[in-house]
């Protein structure tokens, strides 16, 4: 029986990760670093399979890495600061964290090797998504120039100022790096497909796009959309949508994402692959949010178009999903609106602080909303 090191094993994805892997038949290892803007003042999360052996600790603390990496087979690195708003003011923080704590993992292996190692990235890595302009070429660098509050059409164009169509991103589209949180992810997977195979490991990296569904940080106001409309929804307010709300994206269930690791860390042909980890669909962001206004029995909370841009966002993303299927055997499951009500459900017997106020007062202070 194979033992899996889970770094960051004890957050929204790790623990359902570490579900996936114990139902597997494997071993699994939690270092996790039990942060309050995550977890709170609750110490040992309830939901964390007693079965599974927790390390508390920081990634950045080279003692309790090596102790962690000791004797596992295999590591799936899920270890983050996540949030595109608030790495733009906490540079320092998601650096060192994101960055030097893959660093520190990566040193710890080179004496005391694994199989294989599954790092989480982001579709953040790719800015804008991918687009085709009229004459059907495609375009890897769309940009929308300088947003300014209450602009008219939030949509990139062309350099001759024609309109482009979003298309699904494939993994092969350039990265274009727009926020501190990207550069991380982008540095977590260069260091990930550097480090391993001088030293007899194997790499394979995941993008994920918008992960959704019970169990997440609802009082952190820099996780997933769906959470903080969750949030928003569950003390009575009203989702707030920044732009025009007709931005599209991808959103894939944990359950469905707790799988992909767990497949990529098996499957032969992935390694040395990074790969994208979405449902093959999209949606526009107040279509998700009026639908899950609906799940939760809250339709008289229409969201607030706000109007504004926030530095760092993206207009259109939303995932090819084929390499996966081709390399990882992977397609999502989970149907989205079964989803939307199993996270209305749980989200019914939790209380959240509604800080999303207080993280747009933030980024309007530093000067980061348009």
């Amino acid at each position: 029986m194979e033992k899996i090191l889970v770094t960051g094993g004890a957050g929204f994805i790790g623990r359902r990760v570490c579900q996936e892997l114990l139902g597997r038949g494997y071993e699994v290892r939690v270092l996790d670093s039990l942060i309050e803007q995550v977890h709170g003042h609750g110490g040992r999360p309830a939901d964390l399979d007693p079965e599974v052996e927790l390390i508390e600790a920081d990634i950045r603390n080279g003692d309790a890495v090596a102790r962690a990496v000791r004797g596992v087979d295999g590591i799936i690195h899920l270890a983050a600061e996540v949030g595109v708003g608030q790495s733009m003011y906490e540079v320092e923080r998601y650096t060192s964290v994101n960055d030097v704590g893959t660093a520190i993992l990566f040193e710890r292996l080179i004496d005391q090797p694994v199989r294989r190692v599954v790092t989480a990235s982001s579709m953040s890595i790719y800015g804008e998504g991918l687009y085709r302009d009229l004459d059907g070429q495609f375009v890897e660098d769309a940009d929308r120039g300088t947003l300014r509050d209450g602009q008219k059409n939030w949509e990139p164009t062309d350099r001759a100022g024609r309109p482009l169509t979003p298309v699904a991103t494939p993994e092969w589209k350039k990265p274009n790096l727009a926020s501190i949180y990207a550069l991380n992810k982008y540095v977590q997977e260069r260091t990930t497909h550097i480090m391993t195979a001088p030293y007899g490991m194997e790499g394979v990296c995941l993008r994920l796009f918008n992960v959704y569904g019970p169990g997440q940080a609802l009082s952190n106001p820099y996780t997933g959309v769906l959470a903080i409309f969750a949030s928003r929804l569950l003390n009575r307010q009203h989702p707030m949508i920044f732009e025009d709300g007709e931005q599209r994206r991808d959103f894939v269930h944990v359950s469905d994402v707790a799988r992909a690791f767990a497949d990529a860390l098996e499957q032969p042909q992935a390694a040395g692959g990074t790969f994208n980890i979405g449902s093959g669909q999209h949606r526009s962001v107040t279509e998700v949010a009026n639908a899950l206004a609906g799940a939760m029995g809250r339709d008289d909370l229409t969201p607030d178009i706000v109007g504004k841009a926030r530095t760092g966002d993206i207009r259109h993303c939303f995932c090819d999903t084929r390499m996966a299927a081709e390399r990882l055997g992977f397609e999502a499951r989970q149907d989205f609106g079964e989803g939307l009500a199993e996270l209305a459900e749980w989200v019914a017997r939790q209380t959240a602080q509604d800080r999303v106020a207080e993280a747009r007062a933030e980024l309007e202070a530093r000067g980061l909303v348009a």
